[in-house]
């Protein structure tokens, strides 16, 4: 296919080249939103800009296979079955740290590899917001977030369970409630005779 602005497919009607050749001149049936907004704004759709990135990777790809299909999906119907039947904090937290214990490892791997991807030919040092290496960065501390906030809502249901904060306002009531003691006797005074402490 023709990059934007490329002779290739034209308006029959004028001649001209068309910014897209992928589709018709005003032929929106069949087309996405994403599709349509790029026609009128001139600009390249994300399946553009995947279709012409694999066509200019090729020689690339093979230089350097990678591996075609996706990572196999873990099978989590354990987790889930075991979620279903769990009634107390306890078992709960049993589900959800095994599941973290779990994917932990690959998850690592994962965030690692984005890290490293954001600092490519170190165009992460002063990256821009919304800049790539700034996306990826934040992409890597997203999963590392996600983690660290499982952990600790797995925590919180815990400590409300074996660990509850006390109800202060209990503790005040039962202040104003609770009798006054009576004050302490005073120390006896020492007779004559009797030496002072």
């Amino acid at each position: 296919m023709c990059r934007p602005g490329a002779v290739g497919n034209s308006d029959p009607s004028t001649g001209v080249p068309l910014q897209h050749p992928d589709f018709e001149l005003y032929d929106n049936v069949g087309r996405t939103a994403e599709q349509i907004r790029a026609y009128h704004t001139r600009s390249a759709t994300r399946e553009d800009l995947r279709r012409w990135a694999d066509r200019d990777a090729e020689a690339f790809r093979i230089r350097h296979p990678l591996p075609p299909e996706p990572f196999p999906a873990p099978d989590l119907s354990p987790y889930r079955t075991a979620l279903d039947a769990a009634d107390t904090p306890a078992e709960f937290s049993t589900v959800l740290n095994t599941l973290l214990d779990a994917v932990e490892p690959f998850l690592s791997e994962v965030i690692d590899h984005l890290a490293a991807t954001a600092k490519w030919k170190g165009r992460n040092r002063g990256a821009e917001p919304g800049s790539p290496p700034w996306l990826l960065r934040g992409a890597a501390s997203s999963i590392a977030t996600a983690l660290a906030m499982a952990t600790e809502a797995d925590l919180n249901i815990l400590r409300a369970h074996y660990d509850p904060p006390p109800d202060l306002d209990a503790l005040l009531k039962q202040t104003r409630t609770a009798p006054a003691t009576p004050p302490a006797p005073p120390d006896p005074q020492p007779g004559p005779g009797k030496p002072r402490r």
